[in-house]
């Protein structure tokens, strides 16, 4: 954004909260502080003294800080106002959005705000739905160290496709995306809303990261979706699920869960739930097998266990285990890391799987020690984690359970693939038990899975292989 849009932006969030727009002053510090002005410098352009303009400007960021509700400051000013930029001011003109329960109107036809607009007065583009957007808890893409640099996210247009035919053409009701942090899945949900939010009523994201329980996370949908305080809503957790559920079935409604691996538990099998998140089955069971007019993304390490039961090709319930990106992506990845070398990319992009952090952590490290240059790096002959991957393996080998560390181990002492004879001999454990260990390690996308002459075949990528070797998981 430039200035005259972080201004237009700003006022218009003001008015739509307060009824108010931005005082003179209160625009030259906004614009003066987006340009890295000092309160010195704003105060001699506006001819009044530096305290004056500190006084204001602390009203000023208190006033940001209730209307976006979260704290506003100049350090973090230009983040916060771009993240919450992207999907409030976006190509689905006409819409009515908003942040909270505060209703913010663009109308795209206008190249300024017009001061005497009613905050929740529609524009007069009817040619698309009426959409109410809550993105509050979404990060901006440009900030997700799992999506690739740039505009381009042309290595995702098949998982995006899927997507949009599940929900959109199949309406499915509930959709799992899964894989490894850094994979992307964070990244593939917020440009499939830019792709669909036209087909809802209400688009809502929320992240779990905190481990809410679930009649906090009911409480915030509802505030959202009935525009209701939280007296006015009903206080037990079956009648917040009766109401979000009929509220589901009479408006079509998309609604994002991130971060759903939290509420899910450590030492056992994926999918199972944290004690005090049980509960979330419930909805999670209602969402996938009742009749509705809505969808719900879970964007998650390891899908929740009623995905697994439920999920089908003909099935309200669908589930997507997202891979590593592209060539072109991983390319584009290391342009913007300056690297060299582009006939040796390849063997990067298959060592670390696509995965674009692992990518960018590597490019930095070869970026940093070999000023870009790949072909020296590949020399040492060796797979380089660094602390910066290592802490991102941690906390997901972290969460396995005796049985599938058991596994781990057992497959990262293998340089090649290990069949299911091998592995039952070695690991001296009944079938069922083997099975079951294998399919969570699968479903935690910590296996590689492949066909050899009628048979079945299993391994782990270097990078986890390398990891597992070098720390005390066995």
């Amino acid at each position: 954004m430039d200035v005259k849009e972080v201004l237009r932006f700003a006022d218009d969030l003001v008015f739509a909260k307060t009824g108010e727009h931005l005082e003179d002053l209160q625009e030259a510090i906004l614009g003066g502080v987006w340009e890295g002005q000092k309160y010195s410098q704003i105060a001699e352009a506006s001819h009044c003294s530096e305290g004056h303009v500190r006084n204001v400007a602390s009203k000023l960021w208190k006033r940001l800080s209730n209307v976006l509700g979260e704290e506003i400051t100049p350090s973090n000013l230009r983040s916060t106002l771009e993240r919450r930029q992207l999907f409030i001011i976006s190509s689905n003109s006409g819409n009515d959005f908003f942040i909270g329960n505060v209703n913010v109107c663009k109308d795209s036809q206008s190249s300024e705000v017009p001061k005497t607009r009613s905050p929740s007065t529609p524009t007069s583009d009817t040619s698309q739905p009426q959409t109410r957007l809550d993105l509050a808890d979404a990060p901006h893409i440009s900030s997700l160290s799992d999506s690739p640099d740039g505009d381009s996210f042309a290595s995702r247009t098949s998982e995006l496709a899927t997507l949009e035919k599940w929900i959109v053409q199949e309406k499915c009701n509930l959709a799992a995306i899964s894989g490894l942090s850094g994979i992307g899945k964070t990244a593939l949900s917020l440009h499939l809303i830019q792709k669909i939010q036209h087909n809802f009523e209400y688009v809502i994201w929320r992240s779990l990261r905190h481990s809410p329980p679930l009649e906090t996370t009911l409480k915030n949908l509802l505030e959202f979706l009935l525009n209701k305080p939280e007296i006015e809503l009903p206080s037990s957790i079956p009648d917040r699920l009766s109401l979000l559920m009929e509220f589901l079935r009479k408006n079509r409604s998309l609604i994002i869960l991130d971060d759903v691996q939290t509420i899910l538990s450590s030492g056992q099998l994926a999918g199972n739930y944290r004690p005090e998140c049980e509960n979330y089955s419930i909805l999670f069971r209602q969402i996938g097998e009742t009749t509705h007019n809505s969808c719900l993304i879970l964007n998650s390490w390891e899908p929740p266990r009623e995905i697994t039961a439920l999920k089908g090709e003909k099935s309200p319930v669908r589930s997507l285990q997202v891979k590593g990106i592209g060539a072109a992506a991983a390319a584009e990845i290391f342009q913007q890391k300056s690297l060299l070398n582009p006939e040796t990319w390849e063997n990067l992009i298959n060592t670390y799987r696509g995965n674009p952090l692992w990518l960018k952590i590597v490019a930095t490290t070869i970026q940093e020690i070999f000023r870009g240059r790949v072909a020296e790096f590949l020399k040492y002959d060796m797979l380089f984690l660094g602390e910066e991957l290592a802490a991102t393996l941690h906390p997901q080998i972290n969460r396995l359970s005796e049985l599938e560390k058991k596994l781990i181990c057992r497959l990262s002492r293998e340089a090649n693939s290990v069949s299911i004879e091998q592995l039952l001999q070695d690991a001296n454990l009944p079938p069922s038990e083997l099975f079951n260990g294998l399919q969570s390690l699968g479903r935690r996308s910590l296996v590689e899975i492949e066909e050899q002459e009628n048979e079945t075949l299993f391994s782990v990528c270097p990078v986890v292989r390398q990891y597992v070797l070098s720390n005390p998981v066995c």
